[in-house]
């Protein structure tokens, strides 16, 4: 009789202690590199061990957390259809969006965690395109905090750190606004728009210049973005926090530095310890792009 391989048979200790309720919904399962522990195995055994949970859907990732067991059909509190409105489905759509992505959410998926058929949700959102423009309308609903600040630059910083901090608690907000060429229509994105806009006037800027920078800000900030939600997504699929992808990588990686092919990346990263934080990326990336706008004004005045 063949041998059982390890990965299957990790996994199937945990699936038993979440049948037995000693994992509770919610409840954090144990991480790849505590796997390795207690196991005693190799981290790519122990992420083996927890892509095969999330693809029978027993786990779950949640960002800033870990990877947690997930509530099944039967478990999961369902709305009363009483009191179903649009403002509510919205509500419903945007957590679970981000938490599972973009591609978890369906009419359907929605109207199962209330309970009701998928009709009972078209009559108040007529598809899925319609819901995602509502909850990024929804997401959308507000400004930075605070007196606004003198100066453009000061103002283009305060904007692009906002519409970062949306990315970062929606990550899929980015792809849903991705699209530059064919914008929605969005009362309360515009609203950002007009900030951005009126932060670049009289500067010396032409109609065109100005709605191009605001492009290339807006676009710079949903590039970046889109890394956080690939983050999320890998985290759902792995189970592997970054570090703990880093540190199951790092053999390969000094395998490949050894062997001398790429000499200046292996000097860099030699030199000092380089730990890739994506705010610290979109701080340095934005500095360099508003220099391009200063220079811009700079030459427009000159």
């Amino acid at each position: 009789m063949a041998m059982e391989p390890p990965y299957l048979r990790i996994a199937g200790d945990i699936r038993r202690r979440i049948a037995s309720g000693e994992l509770a919904p919610g409840a954090r399962v144990p991480s790849t590199r505590r796997i390795t522990q207690e196991w005693g195995v190799a981290m790519a055994t122990a992420t083996k061990a927890l892509a095969t949970l999330n693809q029978e859907g027993l786990v779950r990732a949640v960002p800033g957390v870990g990877t947690v067991v997930a509530e099944s059909g039967r478990e999961r509190p369902r709305t009363p259809h009483h009191g179903l409105t649009r403002d509510r489905i919205i509500s419903a759509a945007i957590a679970l969006a981000d938490i599972e992505g973009i591609a978890a959410l369906s009419m359907r998926r929605v109207a199962t965690d209330f309970g009701v058929s998928t009709m009972a949700l078209y009559r108040h959102v007529p598809s899925k395109g319609e819901l995602v423009r509502l909850m990024s309308e929804s997401v959308f609903n507000g400004e930075p905090l605070g007196p606004r600040l003198p100066g453009w630059r000061a103002q283009l910083e305060r904007e692009a750190w906002w519409l970062w901090g949306l990315y970062q608690r929606h990550p899929w907000l980015a792809r849903a606004m991705s699209a530059l060429t064919r914008p929605m229509a969005s009362p309360h994105a515009m609203r950002y728009t007009e900030r951005v806009l009126s932060a670049l006037k009289g500067l010396g800027l032409t109609p065109t210049q100005i709605i191009h920078v605001h492009l290339a800000l807006l676009g710079y900030a949903q590039g970046v973005a889109a890394a956080v939600e690939l983050e999320s997504q890998a985290w759902q699929e792995t189970g592997m926090t970054p570090e703990e992808w880093m540190a199951s990588n790092e053999p390969r990686m000094e395998t490949i530095q050894a062997a001398g092919t790429y000499p200046t990346l292996s000097t860099l990263f030699g030199q000092e310890e380089f730990d890739l934080e994506l705010d610290t990326l979109f701080e340095f990336g934005l500095a360099r792009m508003l220099d391009g706008v200063e220079s811009l004004i700079e030459q427009s005045r000159g």
